[in-house]
């Protein structure tokens, strides 16, 4: 008997010290670097530890530290897997069989969907000068500077980078830019997220900033404007090997409180701009092309929607550019407001 009580123990001190060393110690040596490789990234456990850590021990809305050092991710040797971009048509307003469809490029939104696990090692970066916590997407600037097809000729480089940050009344703005680079080190895709860090000590009304998306001022002209209605599914995350849950950023909220239960800010960018291309063609987000967002008000699932869109004016000279924007069903509040341009 007491040999099997000491065999038992030391096979647990053997799989607790592997564990450790697996999770902790590997995936801590990885995140010391900048540049990681695809098949080499740290564990899920690790990483959402220390998204705990910086939870509890920095209050959101509040700025830590000095930009000394930029907190940087850069990952080499991704490559598109065809399951992967089939499950994020299908759940993305796509539908599951357009990557099957003719004279379709990959959706604008699936580079940032595969660079959902590099922003949550972004945002725990020993760098990164704000609490990961409850981080609110305001505004959003995605380019294309060549079809995103070009990601699948071959490995391709995610980047995620912190660009700076701006105070507020309403608390700490943080500008982040995702970007895509084909194997010939061509910037395909790239999309600047602005995330607000609320203090919630400063009770300030949110207003929207003078420089921010211009869309909402565009009034709907009534022969070009097109409305789609849309059911809000429980469903309406988007997960992947790459990354944790969408809805990352507000889990803790969600974990520790009793919340409603929001659609992430990616799921309705993505479906509206599936809608337009359904309606209105290819060429309208064919490359090189600039889409525009503001998020304001957050969505609540299940439920409805409208997704509407309108030709913007403009005068002849300029190219054909459209307005965006989901609703809530029967008109109200707005829940994200956007511009599709031409390069």
């Amino acid at each position: 008997m007491g040999n099997a009580q000491s065999y038992i123990v030391a096979s647990l001190s053997v799989c607790s010290v592997y564990l450790v060393y697996v999770h902790v110690y590997c995936a801590h040596k990885l995140l010391k670097t900048n540049e990681l490789h695809s098949d080499k990234l740290p564990s899920n456990a690790y990483v959402y530890m220390k998204y705990l850590s910086r939870r509890v021990t920095r209050r959101a809305g509040c700025l830590y530290g000095t930009e000394k050092q930029e907190a940087v991710y850069t990952v080499v040797s991704c490559r598109v897997e065809d399951a992967l971009l089939r499950r994020f048509c299908s759940a993305a307003g796509y539908g599951w069989d357009y990557p099957d469809s003719e004279y379709r490029d990959i959706p604008l939104c699936f580079p940032e969907f595969l660079c959902g696990r590099l922003l949550l090692m972004l945002l725990t970066h020993e760098n990164f000068r704000l609490s990961p916590a409850g981080l609110v997407h305001v505004r959003q600037s995605l380019k294309t500077f060549q079809p995103i097809d070009e990601l699948k000729k071959g490995p391709f480089t995610l980047r995620v980078q912190v660009l700076g940050y701006q105070p507020t009344d309403l608390g700490v703005e943080v500008d982040i830019c995702l970007s895509a680079t084909s194997r010939f080190r061509c910037v395909v895709w790239e999309s600047v997220l602005t995330l607000l860090s609320e203090n919630k000590l400063h009770k300030a009304i949110r207003c929207s900033p003078k420089n921010e998306n211009e869309s909402e001022k565009d009034e709907p002209a009534p022969d070009t404007l097109k409305q789609v209605e849309l059911k809000v599914p429980w469903t309406a995350d988007l997960k992947c090997r790459w990354s944790f849950p969408c809805q990352v950023l507000s889990l803790p909220a969600r974990l520790f409180r009793f919340t409603p239960h929001i659609a992430p800010s990616l799921w309705m960018f993505s479906v509206c701009l599936a809608e337009i291309e359904k309606h209105k063609g290819v060429k309208v987000i064919t490359a090189p092309v600039t889409v525009t967002a503001q998020f304001k008000e957050p969505l609540v699932v299940p439920g409805k929607v409208t997704v509407g869109f309108w030709e913007a004016p403009g005068n002849k000279h300029q190219s054909q550019s459209f307005c965006f924007q989901m609703q809530q069903h029967g008109g109200g509040k707005a829940h994200l407001v956007g511009r599709i341009s031409r390069c």
